[in-house]
């Protein structure tokens, strides 16, 4: 049997945040007197003094510092247990699946789960980031919110989100930089084509291509001069503001624009609270200080 109770260090926490065993006592809906004899007791117990009077005010001692940041853990612990267990009582989930294709804004996705997550932190959300049709592995159509560039094959109710622009570039010092005319399919052929899995194939005759299975990957091929290529436009916002990658100024096609599309699973009917939350999140303008990464 423990000789102290949570709620004994509850009350330490409150008589020492508030500044007063009367402020305390008024949070906690007690006696100031019921408050002093929960401390005086846990105090007992303990045979440690945690508080030491300072004017008006009761402060820590050392031990009751030291102790009471060890406490705080499970303090903080334990009110999210209850507060999961009023989650779990009112019926609301506890869980919501997402899965996003790669291409997404980064910015952008971290900043709706930050949003989400403030108004429901008791739902956790298991987010899978795919490439579409960079691998064989099906993609889980069982997932409550998708955002995917394809809407046929999958099990939901669809609607166009957005459009991911890509922007043919190359590194500066890349030879194409050195002539002087506009670029055409001829004059690009010599030169690697950096590709992303799943992407759209680039219209190109006889020519070296290089695929890569990740859009990171792909973005470092292009800028360690191993060829050009479409990047997607806000993962390299930072890298073309500062000179590292260029425009290639083609002849024509310099962007190719995928569409995504925001998808719930069909059987979600209706939308429960948090599914309309997250959906309207991705469907709200974007802020500016998330465009790029």
């Amino acid at each position: 049997m423990h000789k102290t109770t949570l709620e004994q260090w509850s009350l330490l926490e409150k008589v020492v945040t508030l500044g007063s065993f009367a402020k305390a006592a008024e949070e906690s809906n007690r006696s100031q007197s019921s408050v002093s004899y929960n401390l005086s007791l846990l105090q007992e117990r303990l045979g440690v003094a945690l508080l030491v009077p300072e004017g008006r005010r009761a402060v820590l001692t050392p031990a009751g510092k030291l102790l009471l940041n060890q406490v705080k853990p499970l303090l903080n612990a334990f009110s999210y247990v209850e507060t999961r267990a009023a989650t779990l009582r009112s019926g609301m989930r506890t869980q919501l699946d997402l899965v996003v294709d790669s291409i997404f804004p980064r910015r952008r996705l971290f900043a709706i789960l930050r949003q989400f997550q403030q108004r429901y932190p008791q739902t956790q959300v298991r987010l899978t980031e795919v490439l579409e049709n960079a691998s064989s592995e099906p993609i889980n159509n069982e997932a409550d919110v998708m955002v995917l560039t394809r809407r046929q094959d999958i099990t939901g109710l669809g609607e166009w989100l957005m459009n991911i622009d890509f922007v043919a570039v190359a590194h500066r010092d890349h030879p194409l930089f050195t002539l002087d005319t506009p670029l055409n399919d001829e004059l690009l052929r010599p030169w690697p084509l950096i590709q992303i899995a799943g992407s759209a194939p680039a219209a190109r005759q006889a020519g070296e291509s290089w695929t890569f299975s990740t859009i990171d990957a792909a973005i470092e091929a292009v800028m360690f001069q191993v060829g050009y290529g479409w990047l997607p436009e806000e993962r390299i916002q930072t890298q073309l503001e500062q000179g590292i990658l260029k425009t290639l100024p083609l002849s024509h096609g310099i962007r190719r624009a995928t569409p995504l599309h925001l998808i719930v699973k069909r059987s979600l009917t209706p939308l429960d609270e948090q599914v309309e939350t997250l959906l309207r999140l991705f469907s709200q303008p974007q802020d500016p200080s998330t465009a790029t990464l």
